[in-house]
């Protein structure tokens, strides 16, 4: 019976993982060097995959900076009573009970160049919807619990004891997240970053309703992949899901690193 459910574990991998990303990678090749090439080099794929490499580095860093802050403050501060931490905790949970695309048309409704804020940021020449700073608040709505809820559990494994030496020997609290608690939780926050790197890569829908899609302007990677297949430029299609697929992959291996490194400290 056991050697049945792992045979059928790798039945069930080879068919939704293995056999999919074969079939991309002999897709986008299927035109030789040259398909392969036009596919990647073509104006409006430069364009979304820096689009995507802009969104990745903003998300990343924002996320990195507030989760671990909110983080710290959701287990550590005393200040906070539960009610507080509960109302907290249950905000960081929405994006998981939202559909991004729910998520994108919320940021739609409250900030679109229809509404009263968004018309008067737009005015001010900040442009929210259709343009980056929407896409960004998108795709920070999607990723923002991945940095919490990987760096909480370990906050609350390692206890609060050397910290609470450490502000009672007289230092800064700058001092003591750099020295005490940053290289217990430093692992944490790096298989944090990976994960909010790789769901900000394969972000679509919060992303499509907030960006309008446009060409050249709001287009990030997912989208074009999704426009191309729309237009029957399969190729094309491919070749960009293969680069996503293989900063995917790298991604996969750079969390398997950092949790050996996790599990060795």
């Amino acid at each position: 019976m056991r050697k049945l459910w792992i045979a059928l574990t790798y039945i069930v991998f080879l068919l939704l993982l293995i056999i999919p990303l074969l079939k991309i990678f002999t897709s986008s090749w299927s035109e030789g060097w040259d398909g392969f090439i036009n596919g990647l080099a073509r104006p409006e794929a430069l364009h979304a995959l820096m689009m995507t490499g802009i969104i990745v580095v903003i998300v990343t860093v924002i996320n990195t900076l507030f989760g671990v802050m909110l983080a710290v403050y959701l287990v550590r501060a005393a200040w906070l009573s539960s009610r507080w931490k509960r109302l907290l905790n249950s905000i960081v949970d929405l994006p998981y009970a939202v559909s991004p695309v729910i998520g994108g048309l919320m940021i739609v409704l409250l900030l679109g160049p229809d509404t009263a804020a968004g018309s008067l940021l737009n005015q001010a020449g900040i442009p929210i919807v259709y343009a980056l700073p929407g896409m960004v608040i998108a795709t920070l709505f999607v990723t923002f619990p991945l940095m919490v809820r990987e760096v909480m559990p370990v906050l609350q494994e390692i206890g609060s004891q050397q910290e609470e030496a450490s502000t009672m020997l007289g230092a800064y609290p700058w001092y003591t997240f750099w020295k005490v608690t940053w290289p217990s939780i430093r692992w944490g926050v790096i298989y944090g970053v990976v994960l909010t790197v790789a769901r900000t890569l394969g972000e679509f829908g919060a992303v499509l309703v907030v960006s309008g899609n446009i060409i050249n302007k709001t287009q990030t990677a997912t989208t074009l992949v999704y426009q191309d297949v729309e237009n029957f430029n399969v190729v094309a299609a491919n070749v960009v899901a293969l680069v996503l697929a293989a900063f995917s992959v790298g991604l996969l291996l750079v969390m398997e690193w950092a949790k050996k490194r996790k599990e060795v400290h």
